[in-house]
C-alpha cells in the first residue's frame, strides 16, 4: 500500500489489492488506451485528465467506468481491467475510487460530453503534469503508480 498527500494536501491511500477500502466504491477513474495512444478528456474546470466520475444509483463500479469513458470521450470500452483502489481523506469525508485500465475499441462523436470538452489523445504521456492545463488528479502519485502497475501486468504492448 502507498500513502501520500494529493495536490490539495489530503491523505491518499492507494492499493493494488482487490477492493481494500470498499466493495461498493462511489467513484471510478479509467486510464484508457486507444490505437497506441492514451485517451483522456478535457474537463471544463479541471483541465486534462483521464475520464471518471461517480457510480450512479443501481450501477456497479465497472459499469460506471464504461459509462464515464463513453460520456466524457466517446470511447467504447473493449476490455476493462481492475487495477486498484484508492481512498482520499479530505475535509468533506473520504472518497473511494476504483482504478481501471480500458482498451478502447473505437471513439464515436457524442452529442454532449457533459462536464468535459471531449476526447484528448496523447501518443506519449508527459513526464510533468504540473502545468495549469492538467487536472489536479494527474498531479499526485496515483497515476505514476497505476501506470507502473499496468506495465507490470503487461496490459498493453
Amino acid at each position: 500500500m502507498f500513502t501520500f498527500k494529493d495536490y490539495y494536501d489530503n491523505v491518499v491511500k492507494l492499493s493494488f489489492e482487490r477492493e481494500p477500502f470498499s466493495k461498493y466504491p462511489k467513484h471510478v477513474w479509467v486510464i484508457c488506451r486507444y490505437k497506441d495512444q492514451w485517451l483522456l478528456t478535457r474537463h471544463k474546470r479541471r483541465g486534462v485528465e483521464f475520464p471518471g466520475g461517480k457510480v450512479e444509483e443501481g450501477e456497479v463500479a465497472h459499469e460506471a467506468a464504461k459509462r464515464e469513458v463513453l460520456e466524457e470521450t466517446g470511447g467504447i470500452v473493449k476490455n476493462l481491467h481492475y487495477i486498484g483502489q484508492y481512498s482520499v481523506s479530505g475535509k468533506g469525508g473520504t472518497i473511494v475510487k476504483n482504478i481501471y485500465f480500458a482498451e478502447i475499441e473505437k471513439v464515436e462523436a457524442q452529442p454532449t460530453y457533459y462536464e468535459t470538452n471531449g476526447p484528448v489523445l496523447f501518443s506519449k504521456l508527459p513526464n510533468d503534469f504540473s502545468g495549469y492545463q492538467y487536472s489536479f488528479m494527474m498531479k499526485d502519485e496515483v497515476l505514476p503508480n497505476s501506470l507502473k502497475r499496468i506495465e507490470e501486468l503487461s496490459l498493453y504492448a
